[in-house]
């Protein structure tokens, strides 16, 4: 009995541990946590948030997915690229710049105007090991919820080669056909992430470090279904391809 009992107490005081951890984490991450969308001065809603995104760098880069900026920008309703700062009616917007983007690696960054952010710092290229716990914050389904930060916990449940599932090879581009040639590894995870969750910042729940980019969901039914019956896989590009996005566009870590 006195057994059991140690066990029961190593297992509370290390559940104790890590939700105080996770506390301290969450209060670092989510002032570096923006959304990413559209401005329409002349449109009906005026703010479209699109993604989210987190800071990078000196502070005035911002880091998400390809897929979540705007194909096209609207000149005649003076459409413009924001990134939301802040949280529920007090967040704002700045104007953001594309700065670069890898269709390929479904990576961008933007420049924002104004002063800088506190930015995250990016943990090693090397791949963090299957089963490591790591959380991601963004705004999921935030369309809907608003602009509120949002955080879940997974578990690393696969590196796995990037694949896009398709139901007829003639919806194939040549995109995935490249990948599917020369395909490079991402994680799994079995933490499911939401529409709008896209760009977050993948990190390691135990430093705040940046390990990688959720990028993607594969759902089983529809994405509206996701949202009462979540049954996808989360997947999430590893901060590798983005340092060296980075890089090769001159931005210091």
């Amino acid at each position: 009995m006195k057994k059991i009992i140690t066990i029961l107490v190593c297992i509370a005081l290390s559940f104790s541990a890590y939700s105080h951890d996770m506390v301290n984490i969450i209060k670092q991450i989510k002032p570096s946590v923006v959304g990413i969308g559209v401005h329409t001065p002349l449109g009906q809603p005026k703010n479209e948030l699109r993604g989210t995104g987190f800071v990078i760098g000196n502070g005035q880069y911002v880091a998400t997915n390809h897929h979540v900026l705007p194909e096209l920008l609207n000149s005649e309703r003076l459409q413009e690229m924001v990134v939301f700062i802040g949280a529920g009616k007090k967040a704002t917007a700045r104007k953001a710049e594309i700065i670069a983007s890898s269709q390929y690696y479904d990576l961008a960054i933007l420049k924002i105007e104004g002063e800088p952010l506190p930015a995250m710092k990016l943990a090693s290229d090397n791949f963090y090991p299957e089963g490591k716990v790591v959380g991601f914050t963004g705004f999921p389904i935030g369309a809907i919820l608003g602009l509120y930060p949002v955080t879940h916990t997974g578990m690393i449940a696969s590196i796995t080669p990037v694949v896009i599932p398709v139901k007829d090879t003639r919806q194939m581009t040549i995109t995935m056909l490249k990948r599917l040639r020369d395909p490079y590894m991402v994680y799994q995870l079995d933490g499911t992430a939401y529409p709008g969750n896209s760009g977050s910042a993948m990190y390691d729940v135990d430093s705040g470090e940046v390990v990688a980019v959720i990028n993607k969901v594969f759902v089983q039914q529809t994405k509206e279904a996701v949202i009462s019956n979540p049954s996808g896989i989360t997947y999430a590009i590893p901060v590798r391809h983005l340092r060296r996005l980075m890089k090769d566009n001159k931005i210091a870590e």
